[in-house]
């Protein structure tokens, strides 16, 4: 068999030296086909017994017969064997070559898709390690008389033919997988642009929920960060879905998995009630270790601090404080800091992000990193005070979600044709204009225009404005965006909620949108027509 996808690994090492615990972190981590020396030789000898020193002595009678050709052999047949599965990686791994023939003999059959890594350790950890398996196991050889066996004495020397040598005693078993997933390319250090940001371009509910709901089926992994200060809708029969803590494409992509990131702050009743509400199950949604858990002592912290800028009270920015001002008494008695791992209701979610994101990138999956709130609120670029308690650009949720810049593919920066800002004493925003102005320009009735623009979270009234192209372009700088995504074209006009080509907007919006497309220089690739993400006119050429 000869498959260009297909990659061998030999292992080999002495006794106790960390073979089969790499071997099974490969065949966990990467879907490996583990095949052990040990059955294939069962399956040559099946009357030998299950004893160590009964199988050494039979393998040292195989490698007579053949000079070592039997491993290779059982080898083919195990690949051929699983040759038309649907199969992670076309990872092989062998536990374990012991002689050089066995390995020149593997390396002759399959050339360069052959892997060679020998583990070892100094003699007193392999005898040490030994002796607390042989208590555990019920081994009856002892450690000398395993070592009096000749080729346990000579397999230190396959380590002059291996690829790399690992000492085990020096290192983790997941630095030892690090040091074989390197060897093996398993984590590439190209075309890992898989990574699709899309963020607001603006002071927040600029439409994003019905964005993500037109393109949410297109990823594998859905990532969120932020908190429930924000509140994304994805417009669709029979009625909105509301998502706080969860991706907004939770609905819209069933198969695709779900995670918080680190930097997700997390009340706890509120995200219970939305898995409930959505039905999503342990299996599909991890939540990082080290997320911030809001207290209520948060919420009605934040209610009294934070009226002047209109906060939407939820907690966010009093757990985020006190993550970073508590750490010296985290875990001590009467610590309020607690994170997503010591919660005892989200512990069956709990699951590291960086290794979801790192399976996620091994096997080419697609993943979206959905951001929150607008990039004027961020708490560094937008107009302090009356910002959010986090950056909002692309670089502060890509931090939040522990994922590199070199790993993003498109950057979609949503925008609306009106930007609001929440109602009350929220901070400035140029050239506000009322309700009725709006209905009037657009043709669309005041109370439904009302009626919509309330926001998810607190049900306030939203500030409306004009378009502000100086914001448009500070946050093109502070994001650099590939793709535009507009909505509430019907804004414009009513008459383009019937438009599903750009050639039947009307002609004021294809000039609006030419006018976005010449100050930002980036194409806008996504037109939303109405509140549903079925109202999206897709442009894009990727």
């Amino acid at each position: 068999m000869k498959n260009s996808a297909l990659q061998i690994v030999l292992l080999s090492g002495a006794v106790c030296s960390g073979k089969s615990a790499l071997g099974k972190l490969l065949q966990e981590r990467y879907g490996a086909k583990l095949i052990k020396t040990r059955d294939i030789i069962l399956e040559a000898r099946p009357r030998v017994q299950k004893n160590r020193q009964s199988l050494q002595r039979a393998g040292d009678a195989l490698d007579r017969e053949d000079g070592g050709k039997w491993v290779a052999a059982a080898l083919s047949r195990f690949i051929d064997k699983f040759s038309d599965a649907n199969f992670p990686a076309g990872l092989f791994v062998v536990d374990s070559v012991r002689i050089v023939e066995q390995v020149d003999q593997i390396r002759s059959a399959f050339g360069t898709d052959v892997h060679h890594i020998h583990v070892t350790a100094e003699i007193e950890e392999l005898q040490r390690r030994y002796e607390e398996r042989s208590r555990s196991s019920g081994e009856v050889m002892t450690y000398e008389q395993v070592k009096r066996n000749k080729t346990e004495q000579n397999v230190e020397g396959l380590a002059t033919i291996a690829d790399i040598v690992v000492a085990t005693d020096r290192c983790s078993e997941e630095a030892v997988l690090v040091r074989a997933t390197a060897l093996l390319n398993l984590y590439p250090r190209s075309n890992t642009e898989l990574v699709d940001v899309l963020i607001g371009g603006q002071y927040g509910s600029e439409g994003k929920g019905n964005i993500v709901g037109h393109i949410a089926s297109e990823y594998d992994l859905l990532v969120r960060v932020g908190g429930p200060n924000a509140g994304h809708q994805v417009f669709a029969l029979p009625q909105a879905e509301k998502y706080f803590h969860l991706p907004s494409g939770t609905g819209r992509a069933p198969n695709a998995q779900l995670l918080l990131g680190a930097g997700a702050v997390i009340y706890v009743p509120k995200l219970l009630e939305e898995i409930a509400a959505h039905q999503v199950d342990v299996a599909r949604l991890s939540i990082d270790p080290q997320a911030m858990i809001i207290e209520e002592a948060d919420r009605e912290s934040e209610a009294l601090a934070l009226g002047s800028i209109s906060s939407t009270a939820q907690g966010v920015g009093f757990a985020s404080a006190r993550k970073i001002t508590e750490r010296g008494v985290y875990q001590t008695n009467g610590s309020q800091i607690r994170l997503a791992k010591d919660i005892p209701q989200l512990r069956p979610f709990i699951r590291e992000g960086q290794q979801l994101l790192e399976d996620h990138f091994v096997k080419g999956k697609r993943i979206m990193l959905e951001g929150t709130q607008g990039t004027l609120l961020s708490i560094h670029h937008g107009i302090y005070p009356f910002v959010t308690s986090r950056d909002t650009t692309v670089a502060g949720c890509l931090a939040d979600a522990g994922i590199a810049p070199t790993n993003v593919r498109k950057v979609i920066m949503v925008c609306r044709t009106y930007p609001i800002r929440v109602g009350g004493p929220s901070g400035p925003m140029k050239m506000e204009i009322d309700y009725a102005k709006l209905a009037r320009r657009s043709g669309i009735d005041e109370q439904e225009l009302l009626q919509t623009e309330k926001t998810t979270t607190t049900n306030r009234q939203r500030r409306l404005a004009e378009f502000d192209w100086v914001m448009l372009k500070r946050a093109v700088q502070l994001n650099g965006p590939t793709d535009i995504a507009l909505t509430f074209a019907d804004y414009i006009s009513i008459k383009n909620r019937k438009a599903y080509r750009v050639e039947q907007l009307t002609e004021e919006t294809r000039r609006f949108i030419e006018e976005i497309e010449r100050v930002s220089g980036r194409p806008v690739s996504m037109i939303s027509t109405a509140f549903n993400w079925r109202n999206v006119i897709d442009r894009r050429n990727w």
